[in-house]
């Protein structure tokens, strides 16, 4: 699923009550989480057609790292991927400063993923039937209140439709008895931070299949985006 970020003049909001309710649909079954060992690549092409190397197979890759501007949080990603910065959300103008997007861009010069370090957040959320193909725990992120986080990657069924999601959540949302689409922001000590996977828009779902987005993440591109999402730290 899609998380995006809301626009700056959304006025009135706070951090405390970022977390808006979406329209509820019909009640949905509980999340059967499912862990699942990367596939075969001869599975069907995912939408965003990455190059593809054997199950388990290590890379070697040189990485270089980014920091905020307020020195607090960083992460890592390949030598040659781009990162540039953007104007993040916020309410006022003393906020303006401490509210920044990284944008990371792949060798190709294509936006891959997010991730925001700011003082304003907005989100939605409502009844879904979550499946969860990989999530693993973020040692460099807790959030204000001492909760863990969790990389994870899996998509949500909602009215029907499937919506894929590659980011950085509260650990509880990865639990079996996850029954809503929650949100991927994370409240810090300075603020909130969310950190995902931009997917292809045009493309809905993300991946032809669920067999497809297995075989996805016996890829070089999954590989990468997951040691990024990890590499996230607070300090």
């Amino acid at each position: 699923m899609h998380h995006s970020l809301a626009a700056a003049t959304l006025a009135g909001m706070v951090l405390s009550s970022t977390a808006c309710t979406a329209q509820q649909g019909s009640p949905q079954q509980p999340v059967t989480t499912t862990v699942v060992t990367p596939t075969s690549t001869a599975e069907p092409a995912p939408a965003t057609t990455p190059s593809a190397t054997a199950p388990g197979a290590e890379t070697s890759q040189q990485t270089q790292s980014f920091t905020f501007p307020d020195g607090h949080i960083s992460f890592t990603y390949p030598a040659d991927w781009k990162v540039r910065t953007e104007q993040g959300p916020y309410l006022t103008e003393k906020d303006k400063a401490g509210s920044v997007v990284a944008v990371v861009a792949d060798s190709s010069g294509s936006e891959v993923a997010r991730v925001l370090s700011g003082m304003y957040g907005d989100a939605a959320a409502g009844p879904a039937k979550r499946t969860v193909l990989e999530h693993t725990p973020v040692p460099g992120i807790t959030d204000k209140a001492g909760k863990t986080t969790e990389f994870g990657f899996g998509y949500d069924v909602i009215a029907g439709s499937l919506h894929y999601f590659m980011d950085v959540r509260l650990a509880h949302e990865f639990l079996p008895s996850q029954d809503n689409s929650g949100t991927n922001q994370v409240l810090l000590p300075n603020g909130v931070t969310s950190a995902f996977v931009v997917f292809d828009d045009e493309k809905k779902p993300a991946f032809a299949t669920p067999d497809a987005a297995k075989a996805w993440m016996a890829t070089t591109k999954f590989r990468q985006l997951k040691a990024l999402l990890l590499s996230l730290a607070y300090k």
